[in-house]
Parts: C-alpha cells; sequence; structure tokens
C-alpha cells in the first residue's frame, strides 16, 4: 500500500509547483509614461515679406511768375515743406530801379514789384534749381522742385503667384529701416512685368502722410493668416510619417487609454501648430509627451 502513495503524493507537489509557475509568468502589460495638454484657441501668423522701393509719383515744378531777381531764399535742398509755406522772395526789376527810397515817395507803393512764392503743395524739395539770391531769373524759370507727400509710395516686385493675394485694396505694412511700421494699401498695379522673374509692379501707398527720401528700402509685410481663431496645439503634439504626408495626435479617451487621431494642420511656428480638424471638445485631453512611436491604441500612464 504505501508503494503507491509515495507517487501520488509527487505528482502532487509536482502539479502545485507547476501552477506557481504560471502564475509567475502572468505580469500586468507595460504603459508608456505621458504628458498631457489641452487644445487652445487663436492664430498663427504666417506672413507673406515682400521689398518695396519709396517714389514719388507727382511732382510740382516751382518756377518764376515774372522775370525779377531774387531777394531772399527760405527753403534749402531737402526740406520738408508744407502747402503755402514760403519758398522764395523775387523783386521786380522795375522796383530794383525805383530803390529803397519808393516808400517815400508813395508809402502806397510798399508791397509793388515785391512776389512771394509759396509752396504749392506739402513735400520734399528734390531739385533746388536757383538758390543763389541776387539772381536775375526770367518769367518761367524753374526756381525748385517738390515731390508732393500725398503721392508717395512704395513700389512692390510681387511674384506672379501671389497675386490673388496681393491685390488692389489690400492691406498691409511697411516697415522702414528705423523700425518704424506704417500701414498701407495696395493700390492699382502697374500693366508691364519682369520678364526674367515673372514679377508685376504695385504700389503700396501709405495710409498716413510721410515724409520720406526717395529710393529708401522697407520691408512689406502681407498677413496670409485665416480670420478668426484657429484650434492650436504645441507642436510636440503633433506626429508625422517619415514623408510629412500624414499627420495625427494621441488623445486620452479613459485615464490609460490613448488612441490615434489623424489632423489636417495649418499654421505653424516654432511653438505652436494650427489644427483645421477634426474639431476638438472642450477637455480634450492630448499627449504632449512620449507619444512618438506609440500604437494606435495604447495603453498610457499620465505623469506630470
Amino acid at each position: 500500500m504505501k508503494t503507491y502513495i509515495a507517487p501520488f503524493f509527487l505528482l502532487l507537489t509536482l502539479s502545485a509547483c507547476h501552477s506557481n509557475d504560471t502564475q509567475t509568468i502572468k505580469e500586468p502589460k507595460p504603459r508608456t509614461a505621458v504628458q498631457i495638454t489641452q487644445v487652445g484657441t487663436g492664430a498663427i501668423s504666417d506672413d507673406l515679406v515682400l521689398s518695396g522701393t519709396s517714389v514719388y509719383l507727382k511732382r510740382n515744378m516751382v518756377t518764376s511768375s515774372i522775370a525779377a531777381f531774387i531777394t531772399n531764399v527760405y527753403v534749402k535742398l531737402g526740406d520738408h515743406v508744407r502747402k503755402g509755406q514760403s519758398l522764395y522772395l523775387l523783386e521786380s526789376k522795375e522796383r530794383k530801379a525805383l530803390g529803397a527810397d519808393i516808400t517815400k515817395v508813395d508809402p502806397s507803393l510798399k508791397g509793388f514789384g515785391l512776389i512771394t512764392v509759396t509752396a504749392p503743395a506739402s513735400g520734399i524739395i528734390t531739385t533746388f534749381d536757383k538758390q543763389q539770391t541776387g539772381e536775375y531769373v526770367l518769367e518761367g524759370t524753374q526756381l525748385c522742385t517738390i515731390a508732393a507727400s500725398n503721392d508717395l509710395a512704395f513700389q512692390v516686385n510681387v511674384p506672379y503667384e501671389y497675386a490673388d493675394l496681393v491685390k488692389p485694396g489690400k492691406k498691409c505694412v511697411i516697415t522702414l529701416p528705423d523700425g518704424s511700421a506704417h500701414q498701407a494699401t495696395i493700390t492699382t498695379p502697374l500693366a508691364t512685368m519682369n520678364a526674367a522673374e515673372q514679377t508685376q509692379v504695385l504700389l503700396a501707398r501709405p495710409d498716413q502722410t510721410l515724409f520720406l527720401p526717395e529710393n529708401l528700402l522697407g520691408k512689406v509685410t502681407f498677413n496670409r493668416s485665416a480670420y478668426g481663431n484657429q484650434q492650436v496645439l504645441p507642436k510636440s503634439c503633433v506626429v508625422s510619417d517619415e514623408l510629412l504626408k500624414d499627420f495625427w495626435v494621441m488623445k486620452l479617451v479613459n485615464d490609460s487609454t490613448a488612441i490615434k487621431v489623424p489632423v489636417k494642420t495649418g499654421n505653424k511656428n516654432k511653438e505652436s501648430i494650427e489644427i483645421l480638424s477634426p474639431k476638438f471638445q472642450n477637455g480634450d485631453k492630448i499627449l504632449i509627451s512620449g507619444n512618438y512611436g506609440l500604437a494606435d491604441t495604447a495603453l498610457v500612464t499620465v505623469v506630470k
């Protein structure tokens, strides 16, 4: 009888050991440590920056209305002048012949033969043809030229591919070398194009009167961002394939599970990226770290 009991107990012992080994092998699946964030709203600028050159579209030629001597010159080359400002004082040859005692002869002749030449428009004196006092000029002689400040514009060479963006009525910002920025509006484009570069010249007129030298280079900036707020996420939330064709984020659906959600992206900068679709709900939790290389459905552990 003892011969059969020993093998029976030996069999039970081996079975128990095998059962313990099975329980030891069953371990919980590993989870990836991740951090989360939520979708924000805003707009990311996507500016088109072109160069522009200042040019005066209209110049006013100041001439002598009579044959006279230049008695006084009140301005100099490059001066900013206002409409109606005195530029020259001319003295007719008749008054010159009568001399300084003319008022003693007849006080009513005090202003006889004196002509004050004034600026026909506000602007900058770009040519200064007559500046020597005592010089005699004939009627119609050009004295100076004033570039009209209200006809200041910036010539912008626009590649034709941006014709839909840069068109008459479009607002832009002109940034000058001194760092100042000025709002401007695109006006009617010129009829010619640069055949080699396929660029068209458009004029950007400042919305305010500016006194600037001609041929001044400036940066002309056009905003290409969509109007209205967009969904915005940190760039680290968005994962892509090797060809940068498909993009997706990992969204947390419960305390321990994240799923892959394909997205369509918009403008981006160094920190953020616009999410055009799908539309996420308020409170949706998106993985901001630990999301790279995860499966379409992954077990995760949220850490702070």
